[in-house]
């Protein structure tokens, strides 16, 4: 079993980060369509969600994978409001929820990691 995981953890990973380089073209070759407009930086926060599902299935890293998606949502809905040009009313409240959820996550995995070493 832990070997389908991994087989999983690192297909789910290599989608994510397709998703991020090149979402267009992963929906041509998944959807038969090219994304254009919104669904870009839309897919490319499933990109980022897929990296951090790949992390967290990887055997006892659940709260790194979480950790991953957190601050990497994090940057890209910021840099999104900053140079994209794109701001719906929740964009700024998502990304102060989300920079919040990574210090949090930050912290657990510095508590875990101490506890580990004493």
């Amino acid at each position: 079993m832990k070997g389908a995981l991994a087989f999983a953890a690192v297909g789910e990973a290599a989608t994510g980060l397709a998703l991020l380089i090149a979402p267009s073209l992963v929906g041509q070759l998944l959807l038969g369509e090219q994304l254009a407009g919104v669904a870009i930086p839309v897919a490319r926060v499933a990109g980022i969600a897929l990296i951090a599902l790949g992390i967290a299935c990887w055997p006892g890293s659940p709260l790194l994978g979480m950790l991953t998606y957190s601050a990497l949502v994090t940057l890209y809905l910021a840099y999104l409001g900053l140079a994209g040009g794109l701001s719906g009313a929740l964009l700024w409240p998502a990304v102060i929820l989300h920079a919040i959820l990574t210090a949090l996550l930050t912290r657990d995995v510095a508590r875990m990691r101490y506890d580990l070493r004493h």
